[in-house]
C-alpha cells in the first residue's frame, strides 16, 4: 500500500528540493507536505 502511495505522491505532490526550497524558511503547509512524503517514503522502503 505504501509503495502505491509513494508513486502517487511523486506524481501529484511538488518536490521542494528540486525547486531549491530552504527547509528553514519553509511555510507550515510546506513542512506538512515534506513530513507526509517522508513518512510514506520510509514506510514504502521498509516493505
Amino acid at each position: 500500500m505504501f509503495k502505491i502511495l509513494a508513486k502517487i505522491n511523486k506524481l501529484l505532490l511538488p518536490s521542494f528540493t528540486k525547486n531549491g526550497l530552504d527547509i528553514t524558511k519553509a511555510k507550515k503547509w510546506q513542512m506538512a507536505i515534506i513530513g507526509y512524503r517522508y513518512y510514506i517514503t520510509i514506510r514504502a522502503l521498509d516493505c
